[in-house]
């Protein structure tokens, strides 16, 4: 696919859930009471992408209590519904309204994954936030569609933040390590477990331990990792892959409740470890805007906040403003649009941001 075609691509999506989410027939409570008080009609004025302008910029207030029908569209009324929450260690946390965005989000992420290290059929360690995340689910799911089954470990990642803001270092260490106890267990218990989902974080403990126990992470018979976190620099990257986990192969991610997964751009050893996260369009799109104007693009190579936009059936989100910023990166081969890289804490709440086990 062409960069013009993704476009053509985008702007016929966009069209799409627009139509969906504002007409009464099935359309999501939130947006059709909030129509009422726009000066245009979405379903008549956007016929792109770049008409979603016309929206204000999304409060993330908005996703702060309920009721949480009123993300529902009309349309999955009647349908089986979860909800997933990030945030949340001070105050109410955001929810999502979920019907089957974290299935399809992750089959179309599995595509990506290469058989010879993540095989069909192996099984897999979910070393990460359990309770009411997304990601518990949604890595289960991606082991099953792919023919495996799935071992986790219980991990409150709020408990970790409390913690580290109290200043209570040991007792965190004890709690990381009862999560690395679970994960030893799990690998010594002869379940030939194959691939796992983990954090930065809790990878380098893990490799630490294992090493401690005499072996690793690759002797343990593990051949693929994919990972996430804005822990995941270009450093610590290269640190794992020659120190950590050497001869397993590894796939860093940049995801979130709202977003689904971005996919790196494929490895190459020319690029110093630089990773550049693409989004999967035209179910979810990243910009790099200006600090000052987050409706203008940065330059290619300059650096920006990271601004989302969720275009599904189940969730429209115009123009998210994260907790991110990084550098805007051109497109590539497979990903024929935007990418980001250098993805890390806005430096306007970076000294009010505690990562935890990110």
């Amino acid at each position: 696919m062409t960069e013009a075609e993704a476009r053509e691509q985008l702007d016929a999506h966009v069209c799409e859930i627009i139509e969906w989410h504002f007409n009464p027939e099935t359309g999501s409570p939130f947006w059709l009471e909030k129509a009422q008080s726009f000066n245009f009609d979405p379903r008549k004025d956007v016929k792109c992408f770049d008409d979603l302008k016309k929206f204000d910029h999304f409060e993330d207030e908005w996703l702060r209590g309920g009721p949480i029908r009123r993300w529902v569209p009309k349309a999955y009324e009647n349908e089986k519904v979860y909800v997933f929450e990030t945030g949340g260690t001070t105050g109410i946390p955001k929810s999502r309204a979920v019907v089957n965005d974290h299935w399809i989000d992750y089959e179309n992420f599995s595509d990506t994954l290469p058989d010879e290290h993540f095989p069909k059929g192996g099984n897999w360690l979910m070393l990460g936030p359990s309770g009411p995340r997304r990601l518990r689910l949604a890595v289960e799911h991606l082991c099953q569609h792919r023919g495996g089954i799935c071992f986790c470990v219980d991990l409150d990642p709020r408990w970790v933040v409390k913690l580290i803001k109290r200043g209570n270092m040991a007792e965190m260490e004890a709690y990381r390590d009862h999560v690395i106890d679970q994960a030893v267990t799990v690998l010594s218990a002869g379940h030939d477990i194959k691939c796992m989902f983990t954090t930065p974080k809790l990878l380098e403990a893990l490799a630490m331990r294992l090493m401690e126990d005499g072996t690793s992470i690759k002797e343990q018979g593990i051949t693929g990792i994919f990972s996430g976190g804005t822990e995941f620099t270009p450093q610590w990257y290269r640190f794992a892959m020659e120190e950590l986990i050497e001869g397993v192969y590894m796939t860093p991610t940049y995801g979130n409740t709202l977003m689904g997964l971005a996919c790196s751009k494929p490895f190459d050893p020319a690029d110093e470890y630089k990773i550049s996260y693409h989004a999967p369009q035209p179910r979810a799109v990243i910009e790099v805007v200006d600090f000052d104007d987050y409706n203008k693009l940065v330059g290619y190579g300059e650096t920006g906040r990271v601004k989302l936009t969720t275009l599904t059936k189940e969730l429209f989100v115009p123009g998210f403003m994260e907790r991110d910023e990084g550098e805007r990166e051109k497109p590539c081969e497979p990903y024929p649009w935007d990418g980001v890289s250098g993805v890390r804490p806005y430096h306007e709440f970076a000294t009010t941001t505690t990562v935890g086990v990110y």
